[in-house]
């Protein structure tokens, strides 16, 4: 086996640690401790700051995750709601089901912590799958007005990460979960209901009262 170099180690260590216990619940010195790294400062010369060392988190995750996406789209030549929704979510399932992986768990925390600043500060090329994703779809919900459209997409993605995050926490703690096939097709049965589902009059009638884009959801890649 080929052993991870000494900032993957670093990487490794700060998203579980992070996605355990949140940005501010950890120290530089912990994620080195953890890293199994003597030196207590081997985070700060590698990466110079937490701010840098989340962000790297995402760079060492998302080129392989927009790689399977893009290959899917190509294989399946998606052209409706469902199959462009599997194109962009399966990868995230698959990635909760990695031996020591605790990306989706991080994910989410950054969710649950409002950090919409670490979304928006990725690089174009990294979060562009994303939005080139909700354009796509977007364009398949046309009878969602806007704002809601854009609201519901995000919530989307937001619950498919917080519910392959739950599986991930399961499965490493050696609980009981669904066989995989079971588990992306109902999870995608539920996220296609719920894009799908008409604007009921009553939700209409409040929307209009409500500014929706100042509520905007981050869009996580």
């Amino acid at each position: 086996m080929v052993q991870p170099s000494v900032k993957e180690q670093i990487v490794l260590a700060a998203e579980r640690l992070f996605a355990e216990h949140g940005l501010d619940g950890v120290s530089l010195r912990q994620i080195s401790a953890a890293a199994g790294n003597g030196n207590n400062t081997a985070v700060q010369y590698h990466f110079g700051s937490k701010e840098r060392l989340v962000q790297e988190i995402f760079e060492y995750r998302l080129p392989g995750l927009n790689e399977r996406r893009r290959l899917l789209v190509a294989r399946r030549c998606p052209d409706d709601l469902r199959s462009w929704v599997e194109c962009h979510i399966l990868p995230i399932l698959e990635q909760g089901e990695q031996e020591g992986s605790h990306y989706l768990s991080f994910v989410a925390m950054l969710q649950q912590y409002g950090r919409r600043d670490v979304f928006e500060r990725l690089p174009g090329e990294l979060s562009r799958p994303t939005t080139d994703f909700v354009e796509r779809v977007g364009a398949l919900l046309g009878h969602i007005p806007e704002p809601l459209r854009s609201h519901r997409i995000a919530q989307a993605l937001a619950f498919g990460v917080r519910a392959a995050s739950e599986r991930e926490r399961t499965r490493e703690r050696g609980g009981n979960v669904l066989p995989f096939a079971v588990h992306v097709g109902d999870l995608l049965d539920g996220l296609v209901g719920f894009l799908e589902a008409p604007v009921s009059p009553a939700t209409s009638s409040v929307a209009g009262e409500t500014d929706l884009r100042a509520l905007a959801l981050p869009l996580h890649p």
